[in-house]
């Protein structure tokens, strides 16, 4: 998903300067570093930590096939978008997933790719809320734990943490072109090696203390850990969770050199780092807690102490999510405020910038449509995370419909009709069976997670705390 920019037009004087690219928008300082970060911001989540769960479902073999193998078909599409970037013919600059889809392939496809976009972006920062506060939550239990005993009844409410995580996002939702703040991505990438760093050390001391559970190749047994169609379900949302765990967002890119070719290094750089994250953690993480694996080893307590480290931990999660939410959340409030400019291009109300004086801040640039529209936006997610916390099963739903579409079928079917790939040579056939096979990958993760979601609403006592 390419980041969003909103309408500018700016005077042939601007123009000239040395502010704005040739194509008269807002000259882009992307590099090859911030957008690896980009990456890696995106898609190195807390989500990392379940893996361990995941590799327990499938075993050793398959959880690590199944690994490396969405980690090359996400990396090889991703080329493929790359190349898209620019319109045919014309080499004009796409600056959303809906306009190379636009330039490409046109038609319905548009409004399918629409759907299937904007759908992941809510659902994913509805699920950042809930997973941010999970992780606050377990600083609060980790210190329980360490003052009572890991047998105490410790209960820690959830909801004014998602509130105070609402307010954070109110506030950086404000910043004027969140795209330049290349720092926060490099804040939260140092944060996702760091709590993903402290979950391989805390699972490398497990194994070295000998106190280890029992894994399989084929991972867990049915009879014994699961029931037979337990076994099925979770290995089909297994296998979705780590393909939809690629999913990444592309920076905004200088022109020079040209942006595919960076776009390229950024995705190989991204996707090796994270694979290689996801393998220790899944692999290490099974070596430790074998078929019984906790869902997330540092919010479910796989570990109690050091009670310290655990609290840094999640809080270094919380932090990664505060700047990955407004990663996913921008391209949303730009299409709005796109189609609202284009609607409305006389309101003061939605098109001007106010000069304010802010105590601490100095004169910061505001505009009361922006205001109340992505503040509106922020507390909806916050309100629909409370209401459904157990929204991330949800979200693996999404997922599920989302993947085949954005991340294998539109950067294929863009790459067939910019290359011209002849019908039925050896090519076609086996991206088209590339494209299938992910389709029914998707098709059998939707299924598991539906079936996950169902127990999840069997379970729900609303406001409840998360024990």
């Amino acid at each position: 998903m390419k980041t969003f920019h909103t309408e500018y037009s700016p005077s042939a004087v601007e123009t000239a300067g040395n502010n704005f690219d040739d194509d008269g928008r807002e000259k882009r300082t992307g590099t090859l570093m911030t957008a690896t970060a980009h990456i890696i911001t995106a898609v190195i989540g807390s989500g990392v930590l379940s893996l361990a769960w995941a590799i327990a479902q499938l075993g050793w073999v398959a959880g690590t096939v199944i690994l490396v193998t969405f980690a090359v078909i996400n990396y090889f599409t991703s080329t493929m978008l790359a190349d898209c970037y620019r319109s045919p013919d014309t080499g004009i600059r796409n600056y959303n997933y809906m306009d190379v889809v636009r330039a490409y392939l046109g038609g319905w496809k548009v409004k399918l790719c629409g759907l299937a976009q904007y759908g992941s972006l809510v659902g994913i920062t509805i699920g950042y809320t809930i997973t941010a506060s999970i992780s606050l939550v377990a600083i609060g239990k980790a210190n329980c734990f360490h003052e009572k005993g890991h047998g105490a009844k410790c209960s820690v409410s959830n909801y004014p943490l998602m509130a105070a995580f609402g307010i954070i996002q109110i506030v950086l939702s404000q910043i004027h072109n969140f795209h330049k703040l290349s720092f926060l991505s490099i804040i939260a990438t140092v944060m996702s090696f760091s709590y993903a760093s402290v979950g391989i050390g805390l699972a490398l001391a497990a194994l070295a203390s000998g106190k280890v559970g029992k894994t399989d190749l084929t991972g867990t047994v049915v009879g014994v850990d699961v029931t037979a169609s337990d076994k099925i379900w979770k290995s089909f949302q297994a296998a979705g969770d780590i393909a939809f765990s690629y999913a990444f967002s592309v920076d905004t890119l200088r022109s020079s050199p040209p942006e595919n070719k960076v776009m390229k290094k950024a995705s190989l750089a991204g996707v090796s780092t994270t694979t290689g994250f996801y393998i220790l953690c899944g692999c290490i993480g099974y070596a430790a807690f074998g078929n019984q694996a906790p869902g997330d080893f540092l919010t479910d307590f796989g570990f109690y102490e050091p009670y310290w480290l655990i609290d840094f931990a999640n809080a270094c999660i919380a932090v990664h999510l505060i700047a990955a939410y407004q990663v996913f959340a921008q391209p949303i409030f730009q299409f709005i405020e796109k189609k609202c400019n284009k609607a409305w291009p006389e309101s003061n109300f939605i098109t001007k910038d106010y000069s304010i004086n802010i105590p601490l801040l100095g004169k910061c640039r505001i505009n009361f449509f922006r205001l109340v529209w992505r503040s509106t936006y922020v507390i909806l997610t916050t309100v629909v995370a409370m209401i459904f916390p157990f929204f991330n099963a949800i979200l693996g739903l999404i997922g599920a419909l989302t993947f085949w579409p954005l991340t294998v079928y539109f950067p294929v079917e863009m790459h067939i009709s910019q290359k011209k790939v002849k019908k039925y040579t050896m090519r076609w056939i086996g991206l088209k069976l590339l494209v299938l096979v992910c389709l029914v990958v998707s098709l059998l993760a939707a299924i598991g997670s539906i079936v996950g979601l169902i127990s999840s609403v069997k379970a729900y006592k609303p406001f409840h705390n998360l024990d």
